[in-house]
C-alpha cells in the first residue's frame, strides 16, 4: 500500500514537472522567438512609407547619393549584426544611435532617423538587434543582452564619425528599455544623454502583465519557472533584466517620454522609472498617445522636445 502511494506521488510530481517544463518552454518561445515582422524588410519599408510618407523622398535622395550605408559587426558568440548609418547633411560631431522595439527593426525606426538626420542635423546609426532585420540570432533578448551589443555599436559609431562625437542614445518601446539598461553601465566621454520612449520597468513586470492579460495566469509558478529556463538556456533571468535598477545608476541626463493612454507598456511604469533616475532628468507625458505613437501623433512637438533637451548637452 505504501509503495502504491509513493508511486502515485512520484507519478504526480513527474507529471507536474513535465507540465511546468512544457508551459515554461512555450512561454519562452512565445516571448523570445515570436513570428517576427522585423525580419520582413520589404514589408517594413512599405509600412513606413504608408505611415510616414516623408520617408520615401528622403530614402530615395539618400540612395541616389549613396548616403544610406550598411555596416556589420561580429559579437562575442559570432553572430553577425547589421546597422544602417547616414552622415549628417553638414559635418558635425552631433550623433544619434537609435534603437528599435519588439519585433521591429532599424527600418521601422527610420522616422526617428529622419528626425535626427533631416530635422536636427545629426549623424545617425540604427542597429538591427538580434533576430531582427538583417542581423543574425534566433531569439530576442528584451534589451538585457542587447545592451552589450548596442554598447559595441556605440563604439563603432564613434569611430565611423571621427572618434570625437557627441552622442545621444534614443530608443522606443523595447528600444527604450534597452536605452535605460545601457544607461546603467559605465559610459565613455562621448555619450552625453539618453532619450527613452515608452520603455518598460523590467522584463519581469512586462511579461507578468502579458501573462495575466493574454492568458489569465498568475505569476506563480510560471514566471519563476520560465525565468529559470531563460537563465539556463540564454544566460539571463527575467528578474535581472531591469531597466529600473539600471537607471538608478545613471547620472547622465535622460528624457523620459510616454503616451498618456499607453496600455501595452502601462504609463505607470514611466513614473517609477523617472522617480528612480537621479538628476538630471525630464519627463514628458504625451496627451492622448497610446503605445509608441508619441512621435507619429505629435511630430513637430516631439521634434522640438527632443531638440530642446539634447541642445542642453550636445552643442
Amino acid at each position: 500500500m505504501k509503495k502504491k502511494i509513493l508511486l502515485s506521488i512520484g507519478i504526480s510530481i513527474s507529471v507536474l514537472v513535465a507540465l511546468l517544463w512544457g508551459a515554461s518552454s512555450f512561454m519562452l518561445n512565445y516571448s523570445l522567438s515570436p513570428i517576427n515582422r522585423g525580419k520582413d524588410l520589404q514589408g517594413s519599408w512599405k509600412y513606413m512609407f504608408e505611415n510616414y510618407p516623408e520617408l520615401q523622398a528622403w530614402k530615395d535622395s539618400l540612395q541616389h547619393a549613396n548616403a544610406l550605408k550598411d555596416t556589420f559587426i561580429y559579437v562575442t558568440d559570432q553572430n553577425r549584426l547589421h546597422a544602417f548609418y547616414v552622415e549628417a547633411p553638414q559635418p558635425t560631431s552631433k550623433t544619434a544611435v537609435i534603437i528599435h522595439g519588439y519585433t521591429d527593426n532599424a527600418i521601422r525606426m527610420m522616422m526617428i532617423g529622419y528626425m535626427y538626420n533631416r530635422s536636427l542635423g545629426y549623424n545617425i546609426l540604427l542597429p538591427d538587434l538580434r533576430y531582427s532585420g538583417e542581423s543574425e540570432g534566433s531569439y530576442l533578448q528584451m534589451g538585457w543582452l542587447d545592451r552589450k551589443d548596442v554598447i559595441q555599436w556605440m563604439n563603432v559609431t564613434n569611430q565611423i564619425y571621427g572618434d570625437s562625437t557627441q552622442m545621444v542614445v534614443h530608443g522606443i518601446s523595447m528600444g527604450g528599455a534597452t536605452t535605460m539598461m545601457i544607461s546603467g553601465e559605465p559610459q565613455p566621454d562621448y555619450v552625453k544623454c539618453f532619450v527613452e520612449d515608452c520603455g518598460y520597468t523590467s522584463v519581469w513586470d512586462q511579461f507578468s502583465k502579458e501573462l495575466d492579460e493574454q492568458f489569465g495566469l498568475p505569476e506563480i509558478p510560471l514566471m519563476y519557472t520560465s525565468s529559470w529556463l531563460c537563465n539556463w538556456k540564454y544566460g539571463w533571468s527575467f528578474e535581472e533584466a531591469s531597466a529600473l535598477k539600471q537607471v538608478e545608476k545613471c547620472h547622465l541626463p535622460m528624457l523620459f517620454i510616454h503616451g498618456e493612454k499607453d496600455d501595452y507598456v502601462p504609463t505607470w511604469m514611466v513614473y517609477q522609472l523617472y522617480e528612480a533616475k537621479p538628476q538630471p532628468k525630464e519627463l514628458w507625458i504625451v496627451p492622448n498617445a497610446d503605445h509608441a505613437t508619441s512621435y507619429k501623433r505629435n511630430k513637430e512637438v516631439y521634434t522640438e522636445k527632443v531638440k530642446q533637451f539634447t541642445d542642453k548637452y550636445i552643442q
